[in-house]
């Protein structure tokens, strides 16, 4: 399943029904889990853990050196979780020391042809980054968040949970959780209905209608919106205040 034209520094860990086409480079730190499958022409560069069943195209770079000046060779890593699919021409790189070492990266994303992923980010479980989205460093993004194509993200940007970014945004300022943005510079326009509505049911979906209109349109201080909001019984509620609250770029709802 290896290719005699892939080129394997001696120190590499391959899992189990791992296939590397040819061209492939894969550095002597790397780990790669099983049933995993390099495409033809990729690089897996530095301390690279790739997780069992991923499958990386042609082109993409993983695990090449942070794109920061402050970086000065030291020992990062690059964390990539299981069944995650990585398109041509990506780039993917580890932390840096000032960002705690890691960029990590959860299980089953889609990451699309040209996606960048900087120095010390953070993304959860089922995301999908469309075409040429870019993360700069020490982004944070949860889980089930959709990034449109052509989508800038600020350094230290946080976007929760099943939030959706439009295509062409440019994102300066923290995405809470279930909310849909866009524009250059993006706003918030709404709840993501269509995401959420494929998780969550109609009535946490309208209690989450309540608390957005209560936050974003109703006038009241944000703050104090969230503060109240925090008391309430529903767990999604709770997170969505709970963001706002510990918001350190501010919410762009204005």
């Amino acid at each position: 399943m290896i290719s005699p034209q892939a080129i394997i520094e001696e120190g590499a860990k391959i899992g189990k029904n791992v296939r590397i086409d040819a061209n492939v480079f894969v550095s002597k730190d790397a780990v790669i889990e099983d049933g995993c499958h390099i495409a033809h022409g990729a690089a897996i560069y530095g301390k690279t853990l790739i997780g069992e069943g991923t499958r990386i195209f042609s082109y993409a770079v993983v695990g090449s050196i942070p794109q920061d000046l402050k970086y000065k060779g030291e020992d990062v890593e690059l964390i990539i979780g299981r069944h995650n699919i990585i398109r041509e021409f990506t780039l993917l790189n580890p932390g840096t020391q000032g960002g705690g070492g890691k960029t990590s990266i959860g299980d089953h994303n889609l990451l699309m042809g040209y996606v960048h992923v900087a120095h010390d980010c953070r993304i959860g479980n089922h995301c999908i980054l469309a075409n040429a989205a870019t993360l700069a460093g020490h982004v944070e993004i949860g889980d089930f968040v959709v990034i449109g194509g052509m989508t800038p993200i600020h350094q230290f940007v946080k976007i929760g949970d099943y939030a959706m970014i439009a295509g062409a945004s440019a994102v300066s300022q923290d995405i809470p959780p279930y909310c849909l943005a866009e524009g250059n510079r993006a706003k918030l326009r709404g709840l993501n209905l269509t995401g959420i509505r494929r998780r969550l049911g109609s009535e946490v979906i309208d209690e989450l209608k309540k608390a957005y209109k209560e936050l974003f349109v109703s006038g009241e201080p944000l703050g104090q919106s969230a503060q109240r909001l925090l008391q309430s019984p529903n767990e999604h509620v709770r997170k969505l205040a709970r963001f706002v609250m510990e918001t350190k770029r501010g919410i762009p709802y204005r």
